[in-house]
């Protein structure tokens, strides 16, 4: 064996002659790629021609935008950097969206993107567009080849920095670079990155411990970053330790298990407010693997809950995100996973027996109890058809504990925050703080393609299943079961709710029609549900579990049931000037 492992190393240090689309499918093995979303072009055919051959699958959408979505959803779900490729121009061009979407999503991405060939750069030749300028600030970098002996090296070079600075980069090549003859090495990943990070600096660490050990009521926040890290049992073990109750942050409901009797449910828009009031007395915060986003952080429901006074302990991998958004008392730059296993060790050992605090417990179930009746209240209240509220609670209630669930942006993707509980990780995708809708369904296929067994679930408000349901066409080509659950009230319900508060009841743009969106599902060869009463969500959803097919599940719900704006700090009473518009000014309303 230590032989065979000699050889090995020895071929390794030994160029090969090979083409470049040779180097750029064998790197892709390298890093253990096995599928690639996008719509077959031109510009990369030699490549794609090699893809079953290497055991890579590709993945054929009906819209770029979709792939971004599904490559950032496979990633978040398997840990591996998600694939997209497109024809050089206008298929670049329209993963613009979702490639932003996982840029503030921190999810690493490779964006293999064709250009004009060598020879016509610069011409306005057909599809031609200055990709890396588009790209530059939606990206962490981006990779052009200008050399055809480059290409592998460019592309390690993407992953390395997609890796290291969590999310995407984009690998630029002029399509003609596909071709020719080119000698280089394919490297193993451990041999071009490192992915191990350390627990950060260790006097910063200490200073985290003494705030820890001191407090006399701690409380911890865990992102996205535990996530990633793996680290949330050892988030769950400081918790323990300290009695400290634990939050997750916004939209990543999976950060801390939900049926611990410390876990408090998510903070931000549409959140917990068990963690709210948890979190709004502490006096020292463990915010671990979060950059504690502006928005994520707002008030909500007019709880004003991000203590103000409290010393702030923020755990990151990305130097940047430290005390960026919120001042802090320690910054430590570190993986979350071997952060938090320092700083418990160290409070292990300084404080054996820990903090075992009865009444800190007690006071967060009775927290946890109130949030969850009324949560249930709200739901019970009578909608036309269906209380929004309403058809979420039947829906939890039926979620296999394996689930994975992808939202969407939008009033009832948002609302759904409050009533999605975890207890495992990478179970909650959601579209997050770029906001942009249409990112569910496309997302919820590239989790079921990481996780083939568990059962996948998109919540999506109507409006932005009209930008996604082209994409069951893939799901049914492809033989992915995913369960799309599309909350139906006939309107851009958010920006409709803005309508409704600061414009006097206006609606311009909002009011939407629809097609029934379970006979479109059925004609494009998926199972298609048309839901108008609460009872019937249960059996539906066990339905299609067994069926184990794509799915559609419209669901009609009451249009005038509408959750808070999103931004009551962005908004403002209209004021008008102009005699033209007098009557719409706010001051006239009633008269």
């Amino acid at each position: 064996m230590a032989k065979q492992t000699e050889e090995v190393k020895q071929g390794l240090k030994q160029k090969q002659k090979m083409t470049p689309s040779e180097a750029i499918v064998e790197t892709l093995v390298a890093e253990e790629i096995t599928q690639v979303y996008g719509i077959v072009g031109s510009a990369f055919m030699d490549m794609l021609d090699l893809f079953p051959t290497a055991g890579i699958r590709f993945i054929p959408v009906r819209h770029e935008q979709s792939a971004g979505h599904m490559a950032d959803a496979y990633e978040r779900v398997s840990g591996k950097a998600g694939v997209i490729v497109g024809q050089n121009g206008p298929g670049i061009t329209n993963m613009v969206t979702s490639v932003a979407a996982a840029n503030q999503a921190h999810s690493p991405m490779v964006v293999i993107s064709p250009s004009a060939g060598t020879a016509s750069i610069g011409l306005d030749g057909f599809q031609e567009a200055n990709q890396v300028s588009i790209f530059e600030d939606i990206t962490k970098e981006t990779v052009t080849v200008t050399n055809v002996n480059r290409v592998a090296d460019n592309l390690r070079t993407a992953f390395r920095i997609a890796y290291a600075e969590r999310g995407p980069v984009l690998f630029d090549i002029p399509r003609d670079l596909f071709y020719g003859e080119m000698e280089d090495y394919i490297l193993k990943p451990d041999q071009y990155r490192s992915d191990k990070r350390g627990f950060g600096d260790p006097e910063s660490v200490e200073r985290a411990v003494e705030l820890l050990k001191n407090a006399k009521n701690p409380a911890i926040i865990s992102g996205r970053g535990s996530v990633d890290a793996n680290g949330v049992e050892s988030v769950v073990k400081i918790a323990e330790h300290l009695s400290a109750p634990a939050a997750c942050v916004y939209m990543h409901n999976d950060a801390f298990p939900a049926d611990h009797p410390l876990g408090v449910g998510p903070i931000g828009y549409m959140g917990s407010k068990a963690a709210m009031y948890a979190l709004k007395d502490a006096d020292v915060v463990l915010a671990v693997g979060t950059r504690l986003s502006q928005f994520g952080t707002l008030p909500s429901y007019d709880i004003d809950y991000f203590p103000k006074s409290a010393n702030i302990i923020q755990v990151d991998i990305n130097p940047r995100q430290i005390g960026r958004t919120h001042p802090i008392e320690v910054g430590i730059i570190g993986d979350a996973k071997a952060a938090s296993d320092e700083i418990y060790r160290r409070l292990k050992s300084e404080m054996p027996a820990g903090r075992k605090d009865d009444a800190k417990l007690q006071k967060v179930g009775k927290l946890k109890e109130d949030w969850e009746n009324e949560l249930v209240d709200l739901a019970m209240e009578n909608g036309n058809p269906i209380n929004p509220r309403r058809a979420l609670l039947e829906m939890t209630k039926v979620l296999p504990e394996n689930a994975i669930v992808s939202s969407d942006i939008g009033n009832v993707s948002s609302t759904a925050n409050a009533y999605l509980r975890f207890n495992q990780t990478r179970r909650h995708i959601a579209a997050l703080t770029f906001g942009n809708t249409g990112f569910a369904y496309p997302a919820a296929l590239g989790a079921q393609l990481a996780e083939p067994d568990a059962p996948v679930f998109a919540i999506i408000g109507d409006g932005a299943w009209g930008m996604s349901l082209h994409e069951v066409s893939t799901a049914v080509e492809q033989n992915i079961p995913v369960v799309a659950c599309v909350f139906n009230n006939r309107s851009w319900a958010a920006e409709k709710k803005n309508q409704v508060d600061y414009y006097d009841d206006r609606y311009v743009g909002s009011n939407i029609s629809a097609p029934e969106f379970a006979e479109v599902a059925k004609s494009m060869g998926a199972l298609g549900y048309t839901i108008e009463k609460p009872e019937e969500i249960g059996p539906a959803i066990k339905e299609v579990l067994k069926a184990r097919k794509p799915a559609v599940l419209n669901i009609y719900v009451d249009g005038t049931q509408l959750a808070p704006p999103f931004r009551k700090d962005a908004l403002k009473m209209p004021t008008r000037f102009l005699d033209k518009y007098k009557h719409l000014d706010y001051s006239a309303w009633g008269n």
